[in-house]
């Protein structure tokens, strides 16, 4: 392809002709560091020549601005190799050496930038203006942007960042097609400590936008240590802005076991439980949200006990906003299991009034699953439990056993099970009206609330009021029969046995029993060995109770 002479492929080919073949191979000062630079200068025409091959190279803004800055390298290389071929080195050894390691610097930026914008394929993509589907055009747009956040000034690649932000937030797929075509690699260097402030925070926006993406998140996941490197130093010395969107990302990389490690192991659970008291009340709430989730992880609990964790969540749990306080919650209640101490230790720093006060404040049924865990795991030390029953905790756990979210059903059973540690307790659980609720649950979707279900009325009818109201109300024997059918996984079938054994004296419920199908799982019961399932047949057959509850 023939160019005219004043164009900057042109030019450079010019200027590098002239150095390779009359200059370098004079100069006699430096020669190590002249032959690096020749090197550089072999690669760099190797790339020139692919650049004459597209005519698009000689219209494409970037390129353009990339053979500029070639060309006024290789000038500069020209005017320092004619100082270079006098021996006497008339600006001094230093200062010429100086120049000539700058030199081999820009030729080693151009190089690359060269290499990035090659590989791009963003000089094939101006063919597609104007024509192609919509999905393409986008594609090449996030080429040409993650080019242009590769090479180039600092002016253009914040530019481009602003474009990127627009098109993430415009539409969840393009955040998909942003990822696919190489995005977060790029904007992971991008929060590198030798990038413009305003680069970084446009950096961490975009990489919180992505980990807000579930199919993108496997991809920050791969990103590894570098990723978690920056997000940790942005939680240490960036804006507010920066920190919620670094909490945002860290969030979503939290969940696994190694990200975790390595985040308790680099001072993260440090600068979040900082946010978590010093920070603004929205970046409270996303910095517990990410303790909430490392909590999770038995080993880096150490991490939190050394840092006073306890003492700052407890603070969030009755200050913070409405997240801040449920995620402390969720993280108390992840800290705490297995582990008597610590339950002690929350409960005299007034977790149960933080718990009553968030749980009467009204919060979405959705919300108050933490709330519910962590009473359940309180519950489970007697000397507690029998504090959360005189603080009225009963009474709120009725309430949430009707609500529409599953999983606080769920954890409202457990924790009614573990409140039921004495017939006291039974009987007033009884009397507040827990069983038609529990009831209800046995015909729930999930296996885990049935079993839940279950486990609970399991405890409760060993209290005779209990029993009596279980007999009387409608399907409850019914529905306890269905779970004792063997096609239904994962579910104890030794609870729903342990409900049916205690009322087997009555006549009416046997019937009941028998007429729903009892007998024939309760054989297939007796071959898989489940307790109870061998002496509850017996008494359905006879008539009679063998070995089952005696009456309270």
């Amino acid at each position: 392809m023939t160019r005219p002479e004043n164009d900057p492929i042109t030019l450079s080919n010019n200027l590098l002709h002239s150095l390779l073949d009359q200059q370098i191979p004079l100069i006699q000062s430096f020669k190590g560091k002249w032959s690096l630079i020749k090197s550089k200068l072999a690669d760099l025409q190797a790339q020139l020549n692919d650049f004459s091959e597209l005519q698009t190279s000689i219209t494409n803004s970037l390129s353009l601005d990339l053979l500029h800055s070639i060309s006024q390298t290789l000038n500069d290389a020209h005017l320092l190799a004619e100082k270079c071929l006098d021996t006497n080195l008339t600006e001094g050894k230093l200062k010429t050496q100086s120049d000539i390691d700058s030199i081999l610097a820009k030729l080693n930026q151009n190089v690359k930038d060269c290499e990035v914008l090659i590989k791009s394929g963003v000089l094939q993509d101006e063919t597609l203006s104007g024509s192609g589907s919509k999905r393409e055009l986008v594609r090449a747009e996030f080429r040409n942007l993650i080019t242009r956040l590769q090479i180039g000034s600092t002016e253009s690649k914040n530019a481009a960042m602003d474009t990127v932000l627009s098109l993430i937030q415009e539409d969840d797929k393009n955040v998909m097609i942003a990822v696919a075509q190489g995005i977060v690699p790029v904007l992971a260097r991008l929060l590198d400590c030798n990038s413009c402030l305003d680069i970084k925070e446009k950096s961490v926006a975009a990489i919180s936008k992505i980990s807000m993406v579930d199919s993108s998140k496997h991809v920050l996941i791969a990103e590894g240590l570098l990723l978690l490197n920056q997000l940790i130093r942005i939680l240490e010395s960036g804006s507010w802005f920066a920190k919620e969107k670094a909490c945002i990302a860290l969030q979503a990389l939290s969940f696994s076991r190694e990200n975790a490690r390595a985040i308790g192991s680099r001072g993260g659970i440090c600068s979040l439980l900082e946010i978590c008291q010093a920070g603004t009340p929205s970046s409270q709430g996303l910095a517990s949200g990410v303790l909430r989730n490392l909590a999770v992880f038995e080993e880096i609990r150490e991490n939190f006990i050394e840092e006073n964790a306890v003492f700052v969540l407890i603070g969030l749990a009755a200050s913070g906003t409405a997240l801040a306080q449920e995620n402390a919650i969720g993280c108390l209640c992840n800290l705490v299991k297995e582990d008597e101490n610590l339950k002690i230790l929350i409960v005299k720093e007034g977790v149960i009034e933080c718990l009553r006060n968030f749980w009467d404040s009204c919060p979405p049924a959705r919300s108050l699953e933490a709330a519910v865990v962590l009473l359940r795991e309180l519950a489970t030390s007697q000397a507690i439990a029998e504090g959360l029953v005189s603080d009225g905790f009963v009474v709120r756990l009725v309430a949430v056993l009707s609500c529409g979210v599953m999983g606080v059903r769920s954890a409202a059973a457990r924790a009614v099970y573990e409140l039921g540690f004495n017939m006291k307790t039974r009987k007033l659980i009884g009397e507040l009206g827990c069983i038609n609720p529990l009831i209800k649950m046995l015909d729930g979707k999930a296996v885990e609330e049935k079993e839940a279900a279950a486990k609970a009325l399991s405890l409760l009818v060993l209290h005779a009021g209990n029993r009596s109201i279980f007999r009387k109300t409608e399907g409850g024997i019914v529905s306890t029969v269905q779970l004792l059918d063997p096609s239904i996984q994962n579910l104890d079938k030794k609870y729903p046995v342990s409900i049916l054994a205690s009322i087997l004296n009555s006549k009416r419920c046997r019937k009941q029993m028998i007429a729903a199908g009892a007998a024939v799982h309760l054989k297939k019961l007796m071959e898989m060995d489940v307790e109870g399932s061998k002496k509850l047949l017996d008494g359905l057959g006879r008539g009679k109770i063998w070995g089952v509850f005696a009456r309270p």
